[in-house]
């Protein structure tokens, strides 16, 4: 194990586990490492709350990302060169298509890139989608657990309020906040967050593995369900893990499809 410490989330390499769940609140680590064994937390630093814990006896890491695609991709350089080779992004969403409901999950399949980060990785052309084994696990995890879930495309966006049509302070938008949300809707995108664009695109262009799942919830600050709606994304994200181990298991290497 390296003596030297990555700059903003203080791992190591070699201490942390293949698998990583990321959630955006730091708070959030502690929920999700109830649902491993033996977890402990590892780092602290800003944003960047570290835990380590074991499912199935393999170690996996929870890492806390904050708010945005420029912290996530943090996460995502740190990470990757700690060791983390899947990583799942575990946060919540604003709802666009009606169908999407209060407390139902959004599995992304893909992201458009509203964010302003990956536009210095790569061209606009380039896709941001996530790993197919991953968005299989993550919905066979929903559809075990008894859980409500959508499959598709969610749009991740920069700015919570302008960006996502919300009004600025002063009732402040722009003629594309004005449109952004029924143009979203005709696209047929499913919902807004912030990262997975940002997660989807470094994951492919470093090798590496990833997916998104998110519980939508209501657009106001006072949430009654907000714990329990984390909860359970949160245990999804932790069985669609268990899943994805055991197809890997399987497969030994060889390319792995769905059965």
């Amino acid at each position: 194990m390296s003596s030297e410490q990555f700059y903003h989330d203080r791992v190591r390499v070699g201490e942390v586990g293949r698998f990583a769940l990321l959630p955006g609140d730091p708070a959030r680590v502690k929920v999700i490492g109830e649902y491993l064994k033996d977890s402990k937390i590892i780092a602290s630093h800003r944003e960047f709350v570290v835990l380590n814990g074991y499912l199935d006896d393999e170690l996996v890491t929870v890492c806390s990302t904050g708010i945005g695609g420029p912290s996530a991709a943090i996460a995502v350089e740190e990470l990757s060169r700690a060791g983390v080779k899947t990583m799942i992004r575990v946060g919540t969403c604003g709802s666009i298509q009606r169908e999407v409901k209060v407390g139902d999950l959004v599995i992304a399949t893909a992201a458009v890139r509203l964010d302003g980060v990956t536009k210095q990785y790569v061209m606009p052309e380039y896709p941001a989608v996530a790993t197919p084994q991953l968005v299989y696990a993550l919905a066979r995890a929903a559809k075990e657990l008894g859980l409500r879930f959508h499959m598709g495309i969610c749009a991740s966006t920069d700015a919570f309020y302008v960006g996502q049509g919300r009004h600025g302070f002063q009732g402040f938008r722009t003629s594309e906040s004005r449109s952004i949300s029924s143009l979203m809707r005709r696209l047929r995108v499913l919902c807004f967050e912030m990262e997975a664009s940002t997660i989807f695109t470094l994951a492919n262009l470093y090798g590496l593995r990833s997916g998104a799942v998110f519980v939508a919830i209501p657009a106001r600050a006072s949430d009654p369900d907000r714990p329990s709606q984390e909860q359970k994304v949160s245990k999804t994200a932790v069985e669609a893990l268990r899943i994805l181990m055991r197809w890997d298991r399987e497969a030994e290497g060889e390319v792995w499809v769905p059965n």
